[in-house]
């Protein structure tokens, strides 16, 4: 009878969900044909991405299931949302091959310390010794060790080596050409270090776009280092869920036909919500090519509640938005999924500029 009872209390505070199908079937199922974008965006080019951690904590944004693009920008969001699952939609084929890269690497390392020497081609046995691999040193004093230690070619060899021998067991089908853009990412990373930024193709780098140092290093807006190599934990956090296999890279548009509401529908079959949603700047390209109603209603068959947010990101060249903040080359914005959808309804008649002006606020006010 007490165990009966304990059955029947267990099925009220945790709902049953539908089994999660294995890692590469999940790939497969939920990603729809690739497009093109004109980057390899290995890594952001927003400064201010970490400046709605506090707002996400102050608008109860935690669990759940969270959406984003691009690439490892997403981790700190996912440190700081610590959801059940992740799903990173990007319309690039290249973007889900560089999160396979991403996986073998937390699965690999054992520590931030060892994950930072797999990713930039340093010696990861020389990285384990290191004073700078106790947990309580924050980002800087981390990323000044790897600062003043040199590329090791031999290393990195063999490093990616193995990691392509574990990004082979996971089961996602590789051609040779997956394996060679594989390849030449990594040696990006390694080659370039510290100093790596964000490229397109077509377009002059801007003499401001942030290096990875600068990335890893940013604070919120209360001057917290908040990324995800800011601490153990934050890492940890993020090699958990890898672990479990439920960070999902998926090939997608946002305002496709297919992996936005295939997401939607497995998300309602295994009783999930979205929590959170990075979409970038991508809705100005979807404004610019004439199919953000169809992102608007993709976002509307996303299981939401009143917590679920959007955060999105405005390139400031562009024009006085709320939040920006000085120094950045980009601001951040806030805004929950029931704002977005009342703004949008009638998504013909909205502009990316109205969206920018609904956004929750990143800092309390001032007290007089």
């Amino acid at each position: 009878m007490l165990i009966r009872l304990l059955l029947a209390l267990l099925l009220v505070v945790s709902p049953l969900r539908a089994q999660d199908p294995p890692f590469a079937r999940l790939v497969e199922q939920l990603s729809e044909g690739p497009g093109f974008f004109d980057s390899d965006n290995l890594v952001s080019n927003e400064t201010s991405y970490l400046h709605v951690i506090g707002a996400l904590r102050a608008a109860g944004v935690r669990r759940g299931a969270y959406l984003g693009v691009g690439p490892e920008q997403n981790f700190s969001y996912i440190a700081a949302i610590e959801p059940e699952i992740a799903f990173i939609v990007d319309i690039r084929r290249d973007n889900m091959l560089l999160h396979l890269l991403f996986k073998a690497l937390f699965e690999t390392a054992r520590s931030r310390i060892e994950y930072l020497a797999l990713l930039y081609g340093r010696n990861a046995q020389d990285a384990r010794d290191a004073r700078y691999a106790q947990d309580g040193r924050d980002a800087t004093e981390l990323l000044d060790y790897f600062i003043a230690t040199p590329y090791d070619s031999a290393a990195h060899a063999r490093q990616h080596q193995a990691l392509m021998a574990t990004v082979a067991k996971y089961g996602v089908p590789l051609s040779d050409d997956d394996r060679s853009t594989l390849r030449r990412f990594h040696d990006e990373f390694a080659v370039n270090g510290l100093q790596l930024t964000f490229t397109s193709r077509g377009r002059i780098a801007r003499r401001n776009y942030p290096t990875a140092y600068r990335l890893y290093s940013e604070r919120d807006i209360d001057s917290s280092q908040v990324s995800y190599v800011s601490s153990e934990r934050r890492w940890q956090t993020v090699r958990a869920l890898q672990l479990r296999n439920r960070i999902i890279p998926v090939v997608g548009d946002l305002a496709g036909p297919r992996a936005m509401r295939a997401i939607g529908r497995y998300l309602s079959a295994t009783n999930r919500r979205v929590s959170a949603f990075y979409v970038s700047n991508v809705e100005m390209y979807l404004f610019r090519n004439g199919v953000f109603p169809a992102f608007v209603e993709n976002v509307r068959a996303l299981p939401a509640g009143p917590s679920s947010v959007i955060i999105r990101s405005w390139f400031n060249q562009r024009g006085w938005v709320p939040d920006m903040q000085p120094g950045h080359f980009s601001t951040q914005q806030l805004q929950r999924f029931s704002d977005f959808l009342d703004l949008a309804a009638n998504p013909d008649s909205t502009n990316y500029w109205e969206l920018m002006q609904r956004g929750l606020p990143l800092q309390a006010p001032a007290r007089r």
